[in-house]
Protein backbone atom coordinates (compact mmCIF):
# COMPACT_ATOMS: atom_id res chain seq x y z
CA UNK A 1 0.00 0.00 0.00
CA UNK A 2 1.02 3.17 -0.86
CA UNK A 3 1.54 5.79 2.45
CA UNK A 4 -1.51 8.30 1.02
CA UNK A 5 -3.93 4.74 1.36
CA UNK A 6 -2.27 3.37 4.56
CA UNK A 7 -3.36 6.97 5.75
CA UNK A 8 -7.00 6.99 4.91
CA UNK A 9 -7.15 3.02 5.73
CA UNK A 10 -5.94 4.28 9.46
CA UNK A 11 -8.32 7.66 9.54
CA UNK A 12 -11.17 5.17 8.85
CA UNK A 13 -10.08 2.29 11.30
CA UNK A 14 -9.55 4.93 13.87
CA UNK A 15 -13.12 5.95 13.05
CA UNK A 16 -14.40 2.65 12.72
CA UNK A 17 -12.65 1.64 16.16
CA UNK A 18 -14.71 5.06 17.54
CA UNK A 19 -17.69 3.58 16.90
CA UNK A 20 -21.03 6.15 16.77
CA UNK A 21 -20.15 7.67 20.24
CA UNK A 22 -17.57 9.48 17.56
CA UNK A 23 -20.53 11.17 15.73
CA UNK A 24 -21.96 12.32 19.44
CA UNK A 25 -18.53 13.60 20.27
CA UNK A 26 -18.37 15.61 16.90
CA UNK A 27 -21.82 17.44 17.00
CA UNK A 28 -20.83 18.37 20.95
CA UNK A 29 -18.26 20.87 18.53
CA UNK A 30 -19.50 24.32 18.31
CA UNK A 31 -18.25 26.77 15.51
CA UNK A 32 -19.42 30.56 15.96
CA UNK A 33 -21.82 32.04 13.47
CA UNK A 34 -22.74 35.62 13.04
CA UNK A 35 -26.20 36.58 11.86
CA UNK A 36 -27.08 40.50 10.88
CA UNK A 37 -25.35 43.50 10.68
CA UNK A 38 -23.71 46.80 12.35
CA UNK A 39 -24.51 50.42 11.24
CA UNK A 40 -20.75 51.78 11.07
CA UNK A 41 -22.17 55.45 11.81
CA UNK A 42 -24.38 54.07 14.94
CA UNK A 43 -23.06 51.20 16.66
CA UNK A 44 -21.39 51.35 19.85
CA UNK A 45 -17.89 49.93 21.21
CA UNK A 46 -19.47 46.74 22.76
CA UNK A 47 -21.42 46.23 19.27
CA UNK A 48 -18.81 46.46 17.46
CA UNK A 49 -16.34 44.69 19.12
CA UNK A 50 -18.88 41.76 18.17
CA UNK A 51 -17.48 42.06 14.54
CA UNK A 52 -15.07 38.66 13.92
CA UNK A 53 -11.55 39.69 14.90
CA UNK A 54 -12.48 43.13 16.09
CA UNK A 55 -11.74 44.44 19.54
CA UNK A 56 -12.32 46.54 21.76
CA UNK A 57 -9.33 48.37 21.29
CA UNK A 58 -10.17 48.10 16.99
CA UNK A 59 -13.77 49.32 17.73
CA UNK A 60 -12.92 52.48 19.63
CA UNK A 61 -10.44 53.55 17.09
CA UNK A 62 -13.85 53.30 14.58
CA UNK A 63 -15.94 55.09 17.34
CA UNK A 64 -13.20 57.60 17.14
CA UNK A 65 -12.56 57.69 13.70
CA UNK A 66 -16.55 58.37 12.79
CA UNK A 67 -16.88 61.32 15.37
CA UNK A 68 -14.42 63.32 13.16
CA UNK A 69 -16.77 62.19 9.79
CA UNK A 70 -19.66 59.99 9.05
CA UNK A 71 -18.92 56.83 7.08
CA UNK A 72 -20.03 58.00 3.57
CA UNK A 73 -18.96 54.50 2.55
CA UNK A 74 -18.59 51.02 4.06
CA UNK A 75 -15.37 50.56 2.20
CA UNK A 76 -13.73 53.61 4.22
CA UNK A 77 -13.50 51.33 6.65
CA UNK A 78 -10.14 50.76 5.68
CA UNK A 79 -8.94 54.29 6.16
CA UNK A 80 -8.89 52.98 10.05
CA UNK A 81 -5.86 52.18 11.69
CA UNK A 82 -5.73 48.57 12.12
CA UNK A 83 -8.08 47.50 9.35
CA UNK A 84 -6.94 46.74 5.65
CA UNK A 85 -8.04 45.19 2.64
CA UNK A 86 -7.48 41.80 3.59
CA UNK A 87 -9.82 42.66 7.22
CA UNK A 88 -12.46 44.45 5.62
CA UNK A 89 -13.06 41.55 3.06
CA UNK A 90 -13.93 39.51 6.07
CA UNK A 91 -16.09 42.12 7.77
CA UNK A 92 -17.86 43.30 4.65
CA UNK A 93 -20.88 41.26 5.12
CA UNK A 94 -21.99 42.66 8.78
CA UNK A 95 -21.17 46.02 7.37
CA UNK A 96 -24.00 48.53 6.73
CA UNK A 97 -24.82 52.36 6.96
CA UNK A 98 -28.65 52.27 7.20
CA UNK A 99 -31.18 50.95 9.55
CA UNK A 100 -30.15 49.48 13.07
CA UNK A 101 -27.31 47.44 14.48
CA UNK A 102 -28.43 43.95 14.27
CA UNK A 103 -25.52 41.60 14.62
CA UNK A 104 -25.72 39.03 16.47
CA UNK A 105 -22.97 35.92 17.94
CA UNK A 106 -23.75 32.80 18.74
CA UNK A 107 -22.22 29.30 18.86
CA UNK A 108 -24.18 26.54 16.74
CA UNK A 109 -23.38 23.00 17.01
CA UNK A 110 -20.91 21.53 14.16
CA UNK A 111 -23.23 19.35 11.59
CA UNK A 112 -21.45 16.09 10.45
CA UNK A 113 -21.40 17.00 6.97
CA UNK A 114 -19.51 20.08 8.41
CA UNK A 115 -16.65 18.49 9.90
CA UNK A 116 -13.36 18.21 7.99
CA UNK A 117 -10.42 16.05 8.24
CA UNK A 118 -7.51 17.69 8.32
CA UNK A 119 -3.81 17.27 7.08
CA UNK A 120 -1.91 16.32 3.98
CA UNK A 121 -2.25 13.34 1.93
CA UNK A 122 0.76 12.58 0.64
CA UNK A 123 0.54 11.20 -3.53
CA UNK A 124 2.99 9.16 -5.05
Amino acid sequence: MSGGVMRVAAVLGLWLWLGPGSAEAAQAKTRTQYTGVVNLNEATVAQLDLLPGVGEKAAQRIVTWRGKRAFKRIEELVRVKGFGKKQFLKLKPYLTLQGPTTLKVEKVPVRADEVRITGSVAKH
